[in-house]
């Protein structure tokens, strides 16, 4: 009987990392690359929309042709942005991303799109390409964060060739910046979350918005922790607070939203299985957000 209540305990625990872990492919997950190596990239964001040029300042990143460096386009003192997470484009299939630009010619209030991770269901050139070409088609910048099905199976070069950085800041103008940061892995590291801070430091500004993967907040007792270690979560949250509007995330398949410090954290369900996207409104009243249906 003992036996049998270990092997059903054992069964449980298994079957819910592979439910909180976002469908992962073990061969898949241990075949991935480690974050160090990735985050030699920051400075090589290579996928950029509605320009042809871009440069790097001092670790900001301006992808509009004709902006001084890290200037940006200022996006003024209302405006909107929609963020998307766990598209899973496999074999082209990209689940009806290619309707967004639609929706936003109709919404002029919208300046740019954030895809937070899970873009791919196993990091394939074809389907990174396939989000690369409706990216580009958007008529608003779109900037991808990485994902763990990004980087199955070894395909981290595929992400580096066709997009370069997984973790970077964008500034728009002096008054919004973003921060996409890399959790494909389930940690930040070190010298991320060392990074996040100096720069949070400096240059403030009025809205900071960031951007990852993994969740930080679960809804029950029993699911599983996404962020692998319990300090760096306690570091993230006592770094953004105060300094952070919001934290957008994914990779549970789940809506959950929470706050913490002063910050709203809103981890997204899945665009391949609900078909939704956040908007999110800022202005002088502060920022508000809508989930709708594509």
């Amino acid at each position: 009987m003992r036996t049998t209540r270990k092997f059903l305990a054992a069964a449980i625990l298994i079957s819910g990392l592979f439910a909180a872990a976002c469908s992962n492919d073990l061969f898949g997950l241990f075949a991935s690359t480690d974050l160090d190596k990735r985050l030699e990239e920051k400075t090589a964001l290579k996928f950029v929309t509605s320009a042809e040029d871009s440069s790097w300042v001092t670790g900001t990143f301006s992808p509009y042709s004709g902006a001084k460096p890290g200037e940006g386009l200022s996006l003024g003192s209302s405006f909107s942005f929609i963020v998307v997470s766990d598209t899973h484009i496999e074999d082209g299939d990209a689940h009806g991303l290619e309707n967004l630009g639609s929706k936003i010619t109709s919404d002029p209030a919208i300046k740019f799109v954030v895809i937070t991770g899970d873009i791919t269901q196993n990091g394939k050139r074809e389907d990174v390409q396939r989000f690369v070409d409706i990216a580009k088609s958007l008529p608003v910048p779109c900037y991808p964060v990485i994902g763990n099905h990004d980087i199955f199976f070894g395909n981290w070069p595929i992400w580096k060739e066709l997009i370069g950085a997984s973790s970077y800041r964008i500034d728009h103008g002096s008054d919004v910046r973003l921060f996409i940061l890399d959790t494909a892995n389930a940690y930040f590291g070190a010298s991320q979350l060392d990074w996040l801070e100096r720069e949070l430091a400096i240059n403030p500004t009025v809205h900071t918005f960031v951007f990852t993967h993994a969740n930080v907040f679960v809804r029950s007792p029993i699911d599983i922790e996404q962020l692998t270690d319990v300090r760096e979560r306690a570091r993230f949250l006592k770094i953004l607070k105060g300094r952070s509007d919001a934290v957008f995330m994914g990779h549970v398949h789940q809506r959950i939203i929470d706050d913490a410090g002063g910050v709203k954290y809103i981890t997204l369900e899945d665009f391949v299985g609900h078909g939704t996207y956040c908007r999110v409104t800022v202005n002088s009243g502060g920022m508000s957000y809508e989930f709708h249906k594509l």
